[in-house]
């Protein structure tokens, strides 16, 4: 079996979508080939789209932008979609792990729900879809063991993830948050805040300035 794990942030580093493949890697049976890719541009070549054409698996993890799928990511989806057409004989099995900045998990559906759509355009077929909630602290949990502390339910959820690409299952979709206190995770961002605000040369009440 060949699995292609697909990064679709923007970030060139140390992002949350790094974290949650690097975790889901670590699930997955050593017996399995398996390829990381990262998607940061608005557009793919030929040959690259079809080199994953090769693969059994894709794996896509991405964070949630406006309620969807980031617009480089989906030009890239789209590109997918249409060398698509020419094959034939296409098994391919899709599995897409959405993160957001919300304190809930289920913020993520809509963007699931596009990936289900674009399997269905695409002639893949859909695996199962996780939305994780308080992604934004992932990047800097990434150093904590997955099913520790506030990654306890990520871990349970994580393994049952790699159960089902192992047998290339279609399942229900996985919609949850971290083992972590809203308001403590408020509290964090609001932190994180300040602390850019002023690295970049300006203050605290900055924040609720309107432009």
């Amino acid at each position: 079996m060949k699995v292609a794990l697909i990064n679709g942030s923007p970030k060139s580093k140390q992002s949350s979508s790094e974290a949650i493949l690097k975790d889901l890697q670590a699930c997955l049976s050593k017996d399995i080939e398996i390829a990381n890719y990262s998607f940061k541009k608005s557009s793919l070549t030929k040959e690259e789209i079809e080199t994953l054409f090769d693969f059994d698996i894709l794996v896509f993890a991405f964070p949630l932008y406006v309620d969807g799928v980031p617009s480089h990511l989906l030009s890239c989806l789209c590109q997918i979609e249409e060398e698509a057409k020419n094959i034939k004989d296409k098994s391919i099995t899709v599995y897409a792990l959405v993160n957001c900045g919300f304190y809930e998990g289920h913020q993520n559906k809509w963007a699931i729900n596009i990936m289900k759509n674009w399997c269905v355009k695409a002639g893949f077929k859909w695996g199962q879809g996780i939305g994780i909630g308080c992604g934004g602290a992932l990047a800097a949990m990434s150093s904590i063991p997955l099913g520790k502390g506030p990654k306890s339910s990520m871990g349970i959820i994580f393994k049952s993830l790699a159960d089902n690409i192992h047998t290339e299952s279609q399942t229900d979709d996985v919609l949850f948050s971290l083992n972590f206190p809203r308001f403590m995770y408020k509290l964090m961002a609001e932190l994180g805040w300040r602390q850019t605000i002023k690295k970049n040369g300006l203050k605290v009440r900055d924040l609720s300035r309107k432009l």
